[in-house]
This record gives structure tokens, sequence and C-alpha cells, in this order.
């Protein structure tokens, strides 16, 4: 495929080679860009947005609204895409594309609510005669960083929002999975956007990512993807809006009274769904002292039930992990935790790329599978007794994005509600559940900002007043 610059499909004679994870077949190629390309992309995004902020509310709602029925239309090719060059099944690629749909179509009601307020200018001695009001309008140019694990509907969140405001967009898709991004592209050019609001480059980070981040035309960065990178780009991006999502080591409570036919289940998607590759996917497990064998047991037993294999086949519950050397960094931290007392209960085997679900325990808590972000088909569990002593214990993570907790005490649940420093927490459901209306994001290192159509929406736009003096 080509990549996306000033409204034209540009090939180079560098390429990058698309794999497909699980067994390394060849799937396309995309051009290898260069920093100047990027530079041609920014300039090109720069001179889109005198067309895209022109456009009307309705044309804004009509380009998104088709956008979303064009990708509807063709789920299928789509999610066969996106299973091809990513860790997904095709069953979770198809669930993926569904919500992509639903995030572009309310991406489009969204632009609907872009409000402002009027102000009481006579409020003031000395401005009885002023009236006036504020409205928010688009910012320019958004750069768009994006990674390989849902490398088509976290694209929709960043293009949705940026889209429905009036700005135009730079998007720089993940190296390895650059396809279902500029079959998207290809999408909204269909829909009627203006051809130079949107730029897709493909190309390696430290090739082109400088450029996108240091320009001063680029008016905003939003980022999903690691801290370490996500601290390079607040260090280099110099004065522009920052909106980041970085990963956690999400923690999931289950207490005595827990639903153990709900909670057993729901954790065994949380921490293997996407191989693990999620950031809000479950991590830590902390399980009551009264419950911890029997969970362990079902838990153990369920887990072992999960189909594993090529992401295309209809029966695969679980496909590879997104390349080799990923699978080999996790193999070397389960190894890690062992050697310092760690017990796996079931798992802890490579085959190439793929990692088998894994669960360990007895694990401390300086082990990298506890203390860092494993993105990988891995879960720890910890057996508590005291609901403050492990509200603590979560706390003390550097993160702080999701977490869960399975109660049927009220008190229990807002204890965890107003104790645990995370963005979102789920109460009979584990911390990977997310809808894509809410505010999505968390603390420390867990990123900037928030996530979520009406929530981008407003970090991608700014207030300007207006007064009359009558």
């Amino acid at each position: 495929m080509k990549m996306l610059i000033g409204g034209k499909w540009v090939d180079r004679e560098n390429k990058i080679e698309v794999r497909n994870p699980y067994d390394n077949s060849l799937v396309d190629t995309v051009p290898a860009a260069s920093s100047q390309d990027m530079k041609d992309a920014i300039t090109s995004a720069v001179e889109g947005f005198r067309e895209t902020k022109k456009l009307s509310t309705l044309e804004r709602i009509n380009i998104l609204a088709k956008t979303a029925r064009l990708m509807e239309q063709r789920l299928e090719d789509f999610a066969k895409t996106l299973s091809s060059e990513g860790s997904k099944t095709i069953r979770e690629a198809r669930f993926e594309v569904g919500r992509a749909t639903t995030t572009i179509t309310v991406a489009s009601e969204e632009a609907r609510r872009i409000n402002g307020e009027t102000l009481p200018f006579d409020s003031r001695d000395g401005s009885i005669n002023r009236r006036g009001y504020y409205y928010r309008f688009p910012i320019g140019v958004i750069g768009a960083i994006t990674p390989f694990n849902d490398p088509l509907n976290l694209v929709a969140h960043k293009l949705g929002p940026a889209l429905a405001s009036g700005n135009s967009v730079v998007l720089k898709p993940a190296t390895v999975t650059p396809l279902v991004a500029l079959k998207l592209g290809e999408l909204f050019l269909e829909a009627g956007l203006p051809p130079k609001g949107l730029n897709i480059v493909t190309g390696y980070g430290n090739e082109i990512g400088d450029a996108l981040v240091t320009d001063d035309r680029v008016r905003m960065i939003t980022f999903t993807g690691g801290p370490e990178a996500g601290l390079e780009i607040v260090k280099k991006a110099g004065l522009k809006k920052i909106g980041m999502e970085l990963g956690s080591n999400s923690a999931v409570i289950v207490m005595a009274d827990a639903d153990l036919n709900r909670a057993v289940p729901s954790c065994v998607d949380g921490a293997f769904g996407c191989a693990g590759q999620n950031c809000i996917g479950v991590q830590r497990l902390f399980v009551h002292t009264r419950v911890y064998d029997e969970f362990q047991e079902k838990f153990v037993a369920k887990t072992k039930t999960l189909v594993v294999g090529p992401q295309h086949d209809e029966k695969t519950e679980m496909g590879p992990m997104i390349s080799e050397s990923e699978a080999k960094r996790i193999e070397s931290w389960v190894q890690e935790a062992v050697s310092q007392g760690g017990k796996i209960l079931t798992g802890g085997i490579r085959e190439g790329s793929v990692y088998q679900p894994t669960i360990l325990a007895d694990v401390p808590l300086s082990a990298k599978v506890v203390a860092e972000e494993v993105f990988a088909p891995v879960v720890v569990l910890f057996k508590f007794d005291d609901l403050s002593q492990v509200i603590e214990t979560i706390n003390g993570s550097k993160y702080g994005l999701h977490a869960g907790i399975f109660t049927q005490n009220i008190n229990n649940a807002f204890q965890a509600i107003e104790g645990i420093d995370v963005g979102g927490i789920m109460v009979n459901d584990t911390s990977d559940y997310r809808i894509d209306q809410m505010p999505f994001g968390g603390v420390k290192l867990s990123g900037l900002g928030r996530e979520g159509l009406r929530y981008a929406i407003y970090e991608m736009t700014e207030p300007k007043v207006v007064c009359f003096n009558l």
C-alpha cells in the first residue's frame, strides 16, 4: 500500500515489510518515509486546515457518518487485514472494526455538541453595556501517533474528534500495523474529506518521529504508547498541546463475597484477550484469602481451555504476540520472576511469537511482571486479607490507568472507588472494560489528558471570547 501525503497516494523505493506475526508471512509493504516526507505532510496539513476549519458542522457530520457507514459495509475486509498484520484473532478483529465504526459515528454526533455559552460581562461595574459569549474553535494541525495493539480503533479515536472539530491531521500509525489505518484514510477521502485534511505517513519512528513532534506548525500531539516514548515526546515537543495514554499494570480485586462465576471468566478474558497486549488488561489479581484456592483452581482451569493458534482460524481464542522479540522479552521476565521465587501455575511456554497464557503466583512486588507493564498474556495472583492494605499496594505502582473490583458489598466498592488512584474503576468488571464515549485516561505514568470523543474534542479546540460594547 502507499502512504497519503498532500491528497495523493505516495510510494517510495525504500519499503517496510508488514508481516503476519504468527508465521512471519508477508502481508504487504508500505513506504519507509523520510523526515522530508513528514515535513511535506505537515505542510499539506497546514494547507488542509484552511479547508477543514471552514467546513460547516453539517459537512463534518456527514463526512464522519459516511466514513462509518463505509467501514460497516467493509467490515470483513477490514477485519481480515487487521488480523493479518496484528495479533488479534479474526473474532477480536471483527469486534474492533465494530468499535471503530461506533467511534467514528459518535464523533459525528459530538460534532453537533461543540458548544460555547454566554458570559455575563454586565456583572462587573463599568461593563453594564457589554454582552458576549465564547465558542470553541479548532486549533490546527494535530499530530497523531498510534500503537499496534488496536491499530484501527485507536486511530479512529485520534481522527474522529480531530476532524469532528475542524482540525487537520498528520497520522503516523504503528510501523508493524499500518495497513488498516491506510484503509481508513481511503474511506475518509471517499466520504468527502478535503484531501489535504488527512495525511498518513508510514515509517520508522526514529526516522520521522522527531520531524512530527518538534515541528511548531503542529499544534497538538496525541500519542498512545509506552511511557519511555511519551517522556521523550514531552521533552522534544515544545509549546504545544499534548495528550497521552501510556499504559499500566492494571489491578483487579476479588473480594470474599464476589460472584466467582462472573469473576473467573471475566478475569480470563481481561488477562488474555488480544494476547494480553492491552493497556487496561488484567495484570495484577488480588484475591481474598477465603476464596483464593477456589478462584485459583477455576481460573487456571478456565485458562487452560483457551485455544491458541493462528489469527484467521475461527476457533482461535488467543493469537500470537506482535513479534518474536516481544515474546522473548516476556519469556525473560517470567524467568526472572521464577528465579525470585515465583511459581508458574500454567503456561510459561514460548513457541516463536506465541507465548502461552501464563499465570504466576508467589512473585515479589519488585519483579518486572508486577512493577512494569507486561503487555503480554501473563497475570500474577496475590492473596490478601485486608482491603485497605491491597489499595495501598495497588497505589504503590507508578501507573494508574484502570482497576476493577468484584464484590457484593457497596462499602467495599466505594472504599476501592475512593481509595485507588486510577482514571477509571470498574465494579464487578475487570480493568479491561471500556466504552468509547467515556473519558479515558490515567494518572501518574499512565498519561496526560483524556480520550473519549467529547473529551478529546475539548482538548483539540480552544475557546474564543467575543464581547460587544453596546
